[in-house]
């Protein structure tokens, strides 16, 4: 593909199957055309803000399908996505081959795509600096951005949300937390944004993206190079600098290795956190009842996050390679064969999940059994960070709760970026109202 304008018909010829009706394409039946049709609207720009019908027509067509990349099969459910994730046999170390196979430009290694011996060694040395206490401590922070934000949208009355606090709290807090000078959050912002983008099949980048990758990529690895060698020479009370010097019988953390850790902390942590708050103050605005409901108690709003993660994620779609053969729901995979997990797609499994496509903040409230969400990952890969995401979301989610009270949306649906792996809105117009900080 040569970029999101021009998507659809190459998504098209990449599907499993033609599409009933193109030019050129054989008859088939109205069965196999819905499939088709899904394949593309799962992957398509053009429907990324409502994937989840075409997800529905792929669960209904079969536990695994032909993916659009060749060599890979599409798991839709979410009792083989959990199989999967779960099994240390599947390998998440191949994704940027599968996904970058022909790309110039190479990503700072991180243990988020290794296996062990490596990824035990570096996930340990990571988490020995990136602890829960870390994280609890920049709660205060986390709440005294929250409302300085509300205090600046309540002055406008009306604001893009992204921009008003979607982007600001999460880029705030990961840049205080590693030791970014306030000068330089635009620069962060920027690179992360355009590797971001390339983190999706190079199929679905135009040159252009492409290229932005390329420079963001180059742009990171000078920029947080030079905070690292600095850190490494004048240590400070930041993680950049407890990263620099963490150690364990000897071992520590490469450069590169550091890189690739900072890498997903900025762009993993920054990028889906920004969409989650999005994701999670559009469902919100759709459906008033759970925005009272969440008025009434703001104590819902940590179980409110799990249920935004499982109704309307950022990461949509993971891969994951097996290493041995193995048997999942019945299917032999043979080494080397390849899935992508529809996260997505799982989290709206009716087999796991009451009425999965209502979003309700209380469905996670007060020990309720309810089937565990994928959002996250599980097993080897679940997200290092996801403390700091539940907090910063959270505190978000209290200060709409307590002190907007009235949120009107002025677009729906509002616009979407094309991105498919961290996928979110480009803009959220609201009106509001509410009380003064």
């Amino acid at each position: 593909m040569t970029g999101p304008a021009t998507s659809t018909p190459q998504a098209a010829t990449s599907a499993p199957h033609a599409v009933a009706g193109a030019p050129g394409a054989p008859a088939v039946p109205d069965a196999e055309a819905a499939l088709a049709q899904a394949v593309i609207e799962s992957f398509d720009p053009a429907w990324r803000h409502d994937p989840y019908p075409a997800y529905g027509t792929l669960r209904r067509a079969g536990t695994f399908l032909p993916g659009p990349l060749a060599g890979t099969m599409l798991v839709p459910g979410h009792a083989e996505c959990a199989a999967i994730l779960a099994d240390p046999v599947w390998s998440h170390a191949e994704e940027s081959e599968l996904l970058h196979p022909d790309s110039d430009v190479e990503l700072p290694g991180s243990f988020l795509w290794m296996e062990p011996p490596d990824h035990t060694r570096l996930r340990g040395l990571v988490s020995r600096a990136f602890t829960p206490r870390t994280i609890e401590a920049t709660r205060p922070l986390a709440r005294q951005v929250v409302d300085g934000l509300i205090d600046d949208a309540l002055a406008a009355g009306e604001l893009d949300l992204i921009e008003g606090l979607a982007y600001p709290l999460p880029l705030t807090m990961i840049c205080e937390l590693l030791g970014v000078p306030v000068s330089e959050h635009p620069a962060v912002r920027r690179m992360s944004a355009g590797i971001a983008r390339g983190l999706d099949p190079d199929v679905l980048l135009s040159p252009a993206e492409l290229a932005a990758r390329t420079a963001a990529v180059e742009e990171f690895r000078e920029f947080f190079g030079a905070l690292v060698t600095a850190r490494r020479a004048d240590p400070r009370d930041d993680l950049i600098s407890a990263l620099a010097q963490v150690h364990a019988e000897g071992d520590r953390l490469t450069t590169t290795e550091l890189l690739g850790t900072l890498l997903i902390l900025v762009v993993a942590g920054h990028e889906t956190t920004v969409n989650l708050i999005g994701n999670g103050v559009l469902a919100l605005l759709r459906d008033p009842a759970q925005l009272d409901a969440l008025r009434r108690d703001p104590g819902l709003a940590l179980p409110a996050v799990e249920e935004i993660l499982r109704f309307d994620a950022p990461a949509q779609v993971t891969t994951r390679t097996a290493r041995a053969e193995v048997t999942v729901a019945g299917r032999t995979f043979a080494p080397g064969e390849a899935v992508i997990c529809m996260l997505g797609s799982a989290n709206r499994d009716p087999r796991a999940f009451d009425r999965p496509d209502e979003f309700l903040v209380d469905r996670y409230a007060g020990g309720a059994r309810v089937s565990r969400h994928l959002a996250l990952g599980m097993g080897l890969h679940y997200c290092l960070g996801a403390p700091l995401v539940r907090l910063e979301v959270g505190e978000a989610l209290r200060g709409i709760a307590t002190r907007l009270t009235g949120m009107t949306l002025l677009a729906d649906p509002p616009p979407y970026r094309p991105n498919i792996v961290v996928r979110g809105m480009s803009s959220l117009p609201v009106r509001v109202t509410g009380r003064p900080g």
